[in-house]
């Protein structure tokens, strides 16, 4: 096959790709990534680019790691792909046995998933099963609070934000749940009236309600918001008190974005499903995983339908499986938390100056997570142009320019992108 010229492959992705939440044709041409190793994008037209976004927070590792490599490479080898019905392989299990011994106590069975958004589908599909096997059909709702993301297919999208989130378009069609008020914005800002407000809600729904699901810490797509851990240990209390299941979706926070290995761990708590996937591989592949309780498992498994019937082709891919095995054993390898710490204090450093710029609203950091929001939205193009001109990749989306870099980005470099969180935000803002 002849290699495309860049003008070639401009046009033929302009006239047949469909990018994410774009336009179809798109109205903003895309840039082009020839190659990537370590934190460094190589972009065709402007030479490297630092990666400020992990891949939509993926590339926890960087790009091209030699661990992770190898990995593929061996699997290859063997097998990469099998059929996971009737059949099983040592990469799926040995993930599996990861996942459980990693995970907050209490979560001993894994159902893997091909993507986070699918993670969630079998998440609610549990809780909902698990209500029905039990007798108690009219517990069919989910409670959530405002705010929230939890992904693009069909019932995910009924438990994000139904008026500031990107759904609205399907209100009215898909299932009403049930939004309680989003949490104070602050991850040291715990206040007892909107624990109240929390307990009130799950207390009166309990009837009706399945589950309560919750993105722990940090509302991440939904709008980068940061809250207190207190609040967790509010839900599953009151989930434990009225006989609501709890599940946290930890496929943002997950793999030690936030700090701590799992957002539920600033909590010290455990919920009944728990959800992940983007960082599980490394970036490498696409893989998600659901896990549950002993206590759900069981429940649906005595039901008039004693099975979960959910089974995608490439459940347990076999070559996803065995990256995601060397991508966990490569974090837990190395001080993956003083890494994160590392990371949080350049940001908070580099970031700091922000507060001065016109029209913004606040700045925040957590972990490898850093935010600056504005008063206005980002125009994309404009946002692309500066960030390029620092030299660094960034995908800003609303009035939120944010970094969510990878765990192997040097000082300098986290120094970089801080300055182009900055001047992207400056140029929004008409100081630039």
């Amino acid at each position: 096959m002849p290699e495309l010229n860049l003008d070639e492959l401009l046009d033929l992705d302009r006239r047949h790709v469909w990018h994410p939440y774009g336009p179809m044709p798109g109205t903003q041409q895309p840039l082009v990534v020839e190659s990537a190793a370590g934190v460094r994008l190589r972009v065709a037209g402007h030479g490297e680019l630092v990666d400020g976004m992990s891949s939509w927070w993926s590339a926890i590792h960087g790009y091209g790691h030699p661990v992770l490599d190898e990995a593929a490479r061996g699997q290859l080898d063997r097998m990469s792909h099998v059929m996971f019905g009737g059949l099983t392989h040592e990469p799926a299990v040995r993930l599996v046995e990861r996942l459980v011994d990693m995970s907050p106590e209490g979560l001993e069975h894994v159902f893997l998933a091909d993507s986070g958004s699918v993670s969630v589908e079998v998440a609610l599909k549990m809780c909902l099963q698990y209500w029905r096997s039990l007798g108690r059909p009219e517990k069919r709702r989910m409670l959530t609070w405002r705010g929230g993301y939890h992904g693009d297919t069909w019932q995910p999208m009924s438990v994000c934000d139904p008026e500031g989130g990107m759904h609205g378009l399907w209100a009215g069609v898909l299932q009403e749940q049930i939004f309680v008020p989003e949490p104070p914005s602050g991850f040291d800002a715990y206040e007892e009236s909107y624990a109240e407000q929390l307990r009130e809600a799950i207390g009166r729904h309990a009837h009706e309600v399945a589950a309560v699901i919750v993105e722990p810490v940090v509302q991440g797509a939904g709008g980068m918001r940061f809250h207190s851990p207190a609040y967790l240990r509010v839900l599953r209390e009151a989930c434990d008190a009225h006989d609501v299941l709890l599940v946290f979706d930890e496929i943002a926070t997950g793999f030690g974005r936030t700090g701590e290995l799992f957002a539920a761990g600033h909590a010290g708590v455990s919920p009944d499903v728990m959800c992940v996937g983007k960082a599980l591989t490394g970036g490498y592949l696409t893989m998600a995983a659901t896990l549950c309780t002993a206590r759900v498992a069981e429940g649906i498994s005595r039901g008039e339908v004693p099975v979960l019937a959910h089974g995608p082709t490439f459940m347990g891919n076999p070559l996803a499986s065995a990256i995601a095995c060397a991508s966990i054993d490569l974090l837990l390898e190395q001080d993956w938390r003083g890494e994160v710490k590392r990371i949080e204090a350049g940001l908070s450093e580099g970031l700091a100056g922000a507060v001065e710029l016109a029209g913004v609203r606040d700045v925040r950091v957590l972990g490898a997570i850093g935010v600056v929001q504005l008063d206005r939205e980002v125009d994309m193009a404009a946002a692309t142009r500066a960030a390029v001109a620092e030299g660094v990749w960034l995908r800003p989306f609303r009035d939120l320019v944010y970094t969510m870099p990878p765990y192997v980005t040097s000082d300098d470099d986290v120094a970089r992108i801080a300055r182009a969180v900055c001047a992207v935000a400056a140029a929004a803002s008409g100081e630039r």
